[in-house]
């Protein structure tokens, strides 16, 4: 009877060492590769991280917001890939002061951001294990609104989007700044980044309820109530604008999730693309 005891105490003492062996033999599996993809001129630079097996997988593509990086969805690429998707994060061409991609920031706009996601899109869509029919978007912030401006091209390619805090308030934003195009500047350093005057002047002649909401697929809307750079209010404008489009509300979150959210958010995100 001792022995037993002994037997089930020493197994107990192993078994948290025994689930991280099986954490990490199913992390195994997932495999990672950077990945570039021309669009034009310009190669957009990202990582793909994708499950070790010779199947054909869903795709689910991550568009980072102003100033950001493909790293800002490293644990949401992992987190899909384990759960047997294709993700792809990438920079944005000349998107932020520390991008791999290619491209000056002067020379960066919502819609040479369309153009790459754009680019991006057809890649996978022709990729031979991916599954074509099932690739979906997720964008953050400025990523999410050019996520929207993307799926109003495509929506035959685009099986559902999900966005998180997305920015749908850059153009009344920067309207007020600058009422009239004469009043847009060459350039402009803001948040770390020098911005041409393209950016400005396609910002400021944007309708956003016109240039998105016409998409047909299902849309996941996640948003902070506490955002003060994107007020919430923008995501339920949204909401209504699309025929399909669900809007969860988290509690106390700003821009940029917690850790915490942001575990919740990829949770909800897959329970979103799993049902479509």
């Amino acid at each position: 009877m001792k022995r037993f005891v002994f037997a089930v105490a020493l197994g107990l003492l192993f078994l948290p060492a025994l689930l991280f062996a099986q954490a990490n033999k199913k992390g195994a599996k997932v495999s990672m590769k950077e990945l570039r993809i021309q669009n034009g001129e310009n190669s957009i630079y990202g990582k793909m991280f994708f499950p070790k097996d010779e199947e054909k997988h869903p795709v689910i593509i991550f568009s980072h917001g102003y100033n950001g990086s493909h790293n800002d969805f490293f644990d949401d690429c992992r987190f899909f890939a384990k759960n047997g998707y294709i993700a792809y994060s990438y920079d944005f061409c000349g998107g932020s002061a520390r991008s791999s991609s290619s491209g000056r920031t002067t020379d960066m706009t919502l819609l040479t951001e369309k153009s790459d996601l754009l680019a991006v899109i057809d890649y996978f869509s022709a990729m031979e294990n991916a599954d074509s029919s099932r690739i979906y978007l997720l964008g953050g912030s400025q990523g999410g609104l050019v996520t929207a401006l993307a799926a109003e091209d495509v929506p035959d390619k685009v099986r559902a989007m999900a966005l998180y805090f997305p920015a749908f308030c850059i153009p009344d934003d920067w309207r007020k700044n600058y009422p009239n195009e004469s009043l847009v500047p060459g350039e402009l350093s803001f948040w770390g980044m020098t911005l041409g005057r393209g950016f400005f002047a396609g910002a400021i002649s944007m309708d956003v309820n016109k240039a998105t909401g016409s998409y047909g697929g299902n849309v996941l809307i996640i948003h902070g109530d506490m955002d003060d750079i994107v007020p919430l209010r923008y995501a339920q404008e949204a909401q209504k604008r699309y025929a399909n489009a669900s809007l969860k509300v988290l509690k106390g979150e700003r821009h940029g999730f917690s850790p915490a959210a942001a575990a919740q958010a990829r949770k909800m995100v897959l329970e979103f693309t799993e049902a479509n």
